[in-house]
């Protein structure tokens, strides 16, 4: 068993971000905080709780469509090193460990993560129960730190839990772009989104009965408190989850304090960037999706990197595949 944890984050440089995001935001009009500084180690053990919530489909329908596809997408990327961003406990992505360890290729783990604790936690029981594996355990944050990622054969580059879905527009055409600019031949990109679906399903998903969400989002002003000796009175801020139709992403609010985050959960034509300008000519290939499970439709497409590496052409998994996800190629 081996596990080395690289630590991109220093005490002072996330302070002074926070700082700096916290007067940018508190500034702007509307108000709004970035959605990453819920997850010191309180927050990732909220949202752990957050997706066990009877409410909060997300995490069982990912799961089920890992658990029926895991060895499909083993075989189709016959990566050596899964990396997976925004591993939190990396509970589901033994799925994906399972089948590529059973494929014959899986060598090593990259899970990355903002929160050191819960990152080296789930680390060493990934490395207790795969004695043979060697796990990478990157600490950063993936909108600045995806170029330091550790390179070693074949990689599946992970980024599931709609969390994508935190991204503006222009946000996620930079991280789109960002990921594009780390793979290498051989690579695969595999994303897990949300898809649109009946409002009230979805707002429930985010405005649970136990009040958890509403710990988690409030978690926030924990961390500004904490790091930046604010004052903020929890008591005063009450957690309203809204559906923008317009938009069509789900926000969640802190009425008497900032609009800090929205969760966005997009229909397949807004899951890329401004026309696919992070890997230029993807194309986004439909597929039946169950609708029970996923709420919309799916999109599958597999792309390589074309001879001019100028850009991705798109071609299908396979025929009628049921899943949200989308595996890119390169």
């Amino acid at each position: 068993m081996t596990i080395a944890v690289a630590t991109h984050l220093a005490p002072d440089s996330y302070a002074e971000e926070l700082l700096a995001d916290v007067r940018a935001g508190l500034t702007a009009s509307p108000n709004s905080l970035p959605s990453k500084y819920c997850y010191d180690e309180r927050g990732s053990i909220l949202f752990d709780e957050i997706t066990r919530l009877p409410e909060y489909y997300p995490t069982r329908t990912e799961r089920a469509i890992l658990v029926a596809h895991a060895t499909e997408i083993a075989g189709l990327t016959g990566a050596e090193t899964l990396v997976e961003l925004g591993s939190g406990t990396s509970e589901k992505t033994r799925l994906l460990l399972d089948a590529l360890h059973s494929g014959g290729t899986l060598r090593r783990f990259t899970p990355f993560d903002v929160d050191p604790t819960v990152l080296t936690e789930a680390g060493a029981a990934v490395a207790a129960d795969y004695p043979a594996l060697e796990v990478q355990a990157v600490v950063g944050d993936f909108e600045r730190h995806l170029d330091l990622l550790p390179r070693d054969g074949r990689q599946l580059v992970a980024f599931l839990g709609s969390t994508i879905g935190n991204f503006d527009l222009d946000q996620r055409a930079v991280f789109l772009a960002a990921i594009r600019a780390t793979l290498g031949p051989g690579d695969a990109f595999l994303l897990g989104t949300d898809l649109v679906k009946d409002p009230d399903r979805l707002v429930a998903a985010y405005d649970d009965a136990q009040g958890v969400t509403t710990a988690f989002n409030r978690n926030v002003l924990v961390v500004i408190n904490r790091e930046l000796g604010a004052d903020f009175d929890l008591t005063a801020f009450e957690h309203v989850a809204r559906w923008d139709a317009e938009r069509e992403w789900i926000e969640m609010r802190l009425p008497s304090g900032p609009r800090w985050c929205g969760c966005r959960r997009c229909r397949p034509r807004s899951a890329s960037p401004r026309g696919a300008a992070a890997h230029r000519d993807l194309d986004q290939i439909p597929a039946r999706a169950d609708r029970a499970r996923a709420g919309g439709r799916g999109v599958v497409a597999r792309a390589v990197v074309d001879r001019s590496g100028r850009g991705l052409r798109a071609v299908p998994v396979r025929p009628g595949l049921s899943t949200p996800f989308r595996a890119l190629r390169s």
